[in-house]
């Protein structure tokens, strides 16, 4: 009796969990990439935001941090080291397997964000220990990015790429939010805890994406030719991805890409704007990232000032005005099809909305809360829109010629310039938050209208394409009711 075909998605390079589960769908196996790169990286942010809640547990009472500028060294420190590591990260990403790569610089981000919490057990007061640690924990959170961006890329493709992509980019808000929730939960107990317990999450995180994270489908021995006719819309645009695999591949031959070199991956058109852009977005972002619960807790609402812990509890909806806006922008330039106009059109909405924040949210706490989910919503929009679907469309660009992939390299190229500005903004903020916040804001306000003019050769182009093509669409229209009408007269004539 022969025996019979062994099911589609066992291959050799499938993660050892797989192997000891049921076999799944394509679909079923799409789901679980979604849900493990979410965690993933809301475990990366998450990591992230404890330096942003003990700011001014750490300025009070722990030396050398009375000065606000030493915190603003520890913020530049991670984000200089995260930014020079995601150039060679995303180079690496497309070379290497992405699943252990991902895995390693989880369990690596956990170890090094619980060691600056350590030196609260040891009572370490060099700001050297502390720059070092930070140094660690940026070159290995630049793991991150690049991996899941170009893994989603991997298994989803096509023209509903920017509201999958911008419902997936939630992780970044929810990350954030159950990292200041978690940091301020345990700050009661010891700033130091505010590190140990995201770093042992994080860690667990690397532990879950070894065990169950396919980065391809080829690696479960799905192919062109085992995928069902109409799985979902990416499966019907596979054949104009350039990671499609060959066709006389099968489900049992393991499939080999390319890496794209850094020139070239630089080369592709639109690359560098919407880096440059990033870098002036992730700036105003991550300024709001890092010292945002510092502001609020410096700043009376409605008449009357906040604990450190209410205001890490408070900041939390800068990031749910975030979800919002990541959606939006992913939904509004799906149905324009039009990324760099969305992005534009957010960041110049962004700058009433910081002013509005800054000068009239302290007004009430009502609207406080209103005007800092705005902000963030016009914020984290076009942030969100870059670093997702804009790299994923970018990274699979037709000039690539369907026989490389790059979806790694071009994350990490347009990642690392806005990690740059990211890394800028909140050094800067360390300094001349000392004249006022209002210098801040001013800073913030300028960058968020250079993120839209850097926009502006490629909206021009955009908004061209959509109106020839709404010429086209009613000339074609014209054209059909025209050709309806006369129908029946030639009917009517033979």
């Amino acid at each position: 009796m022969a025996k019979p075909p062994p099911a589609p998605h066992r291959a050799h390079r499938a993660p050892p969990g797989l192997c000891a589960l049921p076999a799944i769908s394509y679909n079923s196996h799409r789901g679980l990439v979604l849900g493990l790169t979410f965690v993933a990286y809301a475990l990366y942010h998450a990591s992230r935001k404890p330096p942003s809640i003990v700011k001014r547990a750490l300025s009070e009472a722990w030396p050398p941090f009375h000065d606000p500028a030493l915190l603003g060294e520890t913020d530049v420190a991670f984000l200089a080291f995260y930014s020079l590591g995601m150039f060679v990260a995303g180079h690496l990403g497309d070379r290497l397997d992405l699943r252990l790569f991902l895995a390693v610089g989880m369990i690596g981000s956990g170890t090094a964000v619980a060691l600056f919490g350590v030196g609260y057990f040891l009572s370490l007061h060099s700001l050297a220990f502390y720059l070092a640690a930070q140094v660690i924990a940026g070159l290995l959170q630049s793991t991150g990015w690049p991996s899941v961006v170009a893994i989603v890329g991997n298994w989803f493709r096509g023209r509903r790429r920017g509201l999958i992509m911008g419902i997936w980019n939630a992780h970044t808000s929810i990350g954030n939010i159950s990292g200041s929730l978690i940091a301020a939960a345990v700050l009661r107990y010891g700033w130091g805890w505010s590190f140990i317990v995201p770093g042992l999450l994080i860690a667990f995180g690397g532990v879950l994406v070894f065990f169950f994270l396919a980065p391809y489908p080829e690696d479960l021995g799905f192919s062109p030719t085992t995928l069902p006719k109409a799985v979902s819309e990416a499966s019907t645009d596979e054949e104009d991805s350039s990671s499609s695999a060959s066709a006389a591949g099968g489900a049992g031959k393991e499939e080999r890409r390319d890496a794209v070199g850094m020139w070239k991956a630089f080369a592709i058109p639109g690359v560098i704007t919407f880096a440059l852009c990033l870098f002036f977005a992730k700036l105003v972002a991550y300024t709001f990232l890092y010292w945002l619960p510092f502001y609020l807790s410096q700043t009376a609402i409605g008449g009357k000032e906040m604990s450190v812990t209410s205001a890490g509890y408070l900041s939390a909806l800068f990031d749910v005005g975030g979800i919002i806006g990541g959606i939006l922008a992913g939904f509004i330039s799906d149905h324009l099809n039009a990324r760099a106009t969305t992005a534009a059109i957010f960041m110049y909405l962004a700058i009433p909305s910081l002013y509005a924040f800054h000068a009239y949210g302290s007004t009430s706490e009502v609207a406080n809360i209103g005007l800092m989910m705005i902000s963030g919503l016009f914020v984290n929009g076009p942030y969100a829109l870059i670093t997702t679907a804009v790299s994923a469309d970018l990274g699979t660009h037709k000039s690539l010629k369907g026989d490389s992939r790059a979806l790694a390299t071009v994350t990490s190229i347009i990642d690392a310039t806005g990690s740059l500005g990211a890394a800028l903004g909140p050094f800067i903020t360390g300094f001349i938050s000392k004249r006022g916040w209002d210098s801040v804001f001013t800073m913030l306000i300028f960058c968020a209208l250079a993120a839209g003019v850097l926009l502006s050769r490629i909206v021009k182009s955009e908004i061209v394409h959509i109106i020839q093509n709404r010429r086209n669409h009613t000339l074609d229209m014209h054209n059909r009711t025209a050709d309806s009408g006369a129908q029946p007269l030639l009917e009517g004539d033979t």
